[in-house]
């Protein structure tokens, strides 16, 4: 009940979630989680990161601008927890499945979405987690044996999540 994707290239696992999680809704799957979007900016300056939560409306800015000149992590903490609480409360309206867009140095460090991870999983409710290379093996580590990797492909990772959806909506 714990899928993963890594995908290759700049964008390519946000991407890969948000059609997954289209095709899903089209489906009729009550999802709760999130999905990275990042809006086009100057060529100068790094993009801003967007959260559009999928048990709502609304979307969540999870980067913060420090500079051009910054060198440091850009995430905005605060930013990132209204997210996971809007999530939070979405798991309680009920959900199919949920879905991260992201497991990495937060959810490594035991914040971030690794709650709800936990969470969903308690409650029977499947999830679907993309994971940056950079991060596969403390998720490996998190998981432990319920992992289960997925191809980066659209078709199959939705079929994946409809297989697992949760069992009093099947």
């Amino acid at each position: 009940m714990l899928g993963y994707v890594v995908a290759d290239g700049r964008g390519a696992a946000d991407r890969l979630i948000r059609d997954v999680a289209a095709r899903l809704r089209d489906n009729g799957l009550r999802l709760t989680g999130a999905v990275q979007v990042n809006p086009e900016g100057k060529p100068a300056h790094k993009c801003h990161m967007d959260l559009h939560i999928l048990s709502g409306t609304e979307v969540v800015r999870i980067s913060q601008d420090l500079g051009t000149h910054s060198q440091g992590c850009r995430l905005d903490p605060d930013g990132l927890e209204r997210a996971v609480g809007l999530v939070t409360a979405g798991l309680d309206d009920g959900a199919d499945l949920l879905v991260v867009n992201k497991f990495g140095k937060q959810e490594m460090d035991g914040r971030g979405f690794r709650p709800v991870i936990a969470e969903a999983l308690s409650r029977d409710i499947p999830v679907l987690v993309a994971v940056n290379p950079g991060s596969l093996d403390a998720f490996l580590t998190y998981a432990e044996d319920l992992a289960e990797p997925l191809e980066p492909d659209v078709t199959t990772v939705a079929a994946w999540c409809l297989r697992q959806r949760a069992p009093d909506h099947v």
